[in-house]
């Protein structure tokens, strides 16, 4: 495995060889853990991309605690024992603070690492048990999946009038939490779905559950993919197979990946987004400074990290210490800090935000609805 400097690290997911300097001595070093390699490195690229941008913010600005800041990435090769190889070598390098993954499984695999090494973790799946094993390092950097299956159900119940739902999910530990989520927010509605069907990460054929899905008579898809390759196999074969069905899906349906890879197959599709260009002045500047260094549309990837590198960079500077046990306490009294994915205000169990935004596919243009904080049925 291969460590990466932020600052070099080149917008393509092709592998280089880099010839890297010595890090200066006199610098703070933040860890990431980062899907460089393998099958989740396009989106690794975006989150590198967030994370560099937000660097470059913080140091033109005095860097933390006076420093300029240098960011450790170690590849995880988009797999579970990759990434906890991965923290544990940016843990040996005794790192402040990390920015872990954003796939709820990776951060399941290491959480036991997170509290055995006691360093401030910011992450992005969004698995609701990942705040509540009674770990104090991990901090959730988007909202989790218990208030984006409320969101998913009020608005197809009560905007969309729609009653006969088919859930598709992942199996791994996101698809799994955000289906169990949804099922219990449906039941608030007296709604049982007609279809509940999962599916192997990286798979190439969906036509199994399209057919499924026909055959249910269902009028509206709820979906909890992982993987925004996924997203873009299953809309085209969603629509060559004639089916037209209303679908509501979790953010990867709206990531410039999927957007790209199934083009009018996700057109008129709804999605909740923790991220998206319209929902606040600091999310369209973020998308407007996005565009222009790095030539691409911001999405969730690159968002969060953004987010996750402001929020440990102001706690730092706060607490006025590379402490450990410092940053912790001033992440947890964060309260007010407006970034690109909302206002955060971090909860005792390390969750910051609480809201979705509802989104459309219009016509390959994602387009703003409406913003839910805080969802009721």
């Amino acid at each position: 495995m291969r460590r990466l400097f932020l600052g070099c690290i080149a917008t393509s997911v092709a592998a280089a060889v880099f010839s890297l300097p010595a890090l200066a001595a006199d610098t703070i070093k933040i860890g990431v853990v980062n899907e460089t390699t393998g099958p989740n490195a396009e989106a690794g690229v975006y989150t590198v991309n967030g994370a560099r941008l937000a660097l470059e913010e913080i140091n033109k600005a005095g860097g933390i605690l006076g420093k300029q800041v240098e960011l450790l990435l170690e590849d995880n090769q988009s797999t579970n024992p990759g990434t906890v190889l991965a923290y544990s070598k940016l843990a040996g390098e005794g790192v402040p603070a990390v920015i872990g993954p954003i796939r709820s499984t990776q951060t399941q695999a290491i959480s036991p690492s997170v509290a055995k090494a006691g360093i401030p973790t910011m992450f992005g799946g969004t698995d609701p048990s990942l705040t509540h094993t009674g770990n104090p390092w991990l901090f959730r950097c988007r909202p989790n999946d218990s208030f984006s299956s409320l969101v998913i159900a009020n608005f197809g119940v009560n905007t969309l009038k729609l009653k006969k739902w088919a859930i598709v999910h992942s199996t791994d530990a996101f698809g799994t939490g955000g289906m169990n989520a949804l099922v219990q927010a449906l039941k608030a509605y007296d709604i049982t779905p007609v279809l509940v069907q999962g599916y192997t990460n990286n798979s190439q054929d969906f036509t199994p559950i399209v057919l499924a899905i026909k055959k249910s008579g269902a009028d509206v898809i709820g979906s909890y993919m992982t993987n925004s390759p996924d997203v873009g196999i299953f809309a085209k074969q969603l629509r060559q197979l004639g089916l037209t069905t209303t679908w509501i899906g979790s953010p990867s349906v709206i990531t410039d990946t999927a957007l790209k890879l199934a083009g009018s197959g996700l057109y008129g599709v709804y999605g909740i987004a923790d991220f998206t260009p319209g929902a606040s002045t600091e999310a369209k500047a973020y998308a407007d400074k996005y565009r222009a260094k790095y030539n691409l549309e911001a999405d969730v990837y690159s968002s969060w990290a953004y987010d996750a590198m402001h929020v440990l960079a102001n706690a730092i500077n706060q607490a006025k210490s590379t402490d450990k046990e410092a940053i912790r306490k001033t992440i947890l009294g964060t309260c007010g800090y407006k970034g690109v994915e909302g206002t955060y205000c971090f909860d005792e169990n390390g969750d910051g935000l609480r809201g979705y935004n509802i989104v459309r596919n219009d016509e390959g243009k994602v387009v703003f609805i409406k913003h839910i904080d805080n969802p009721k049925k």
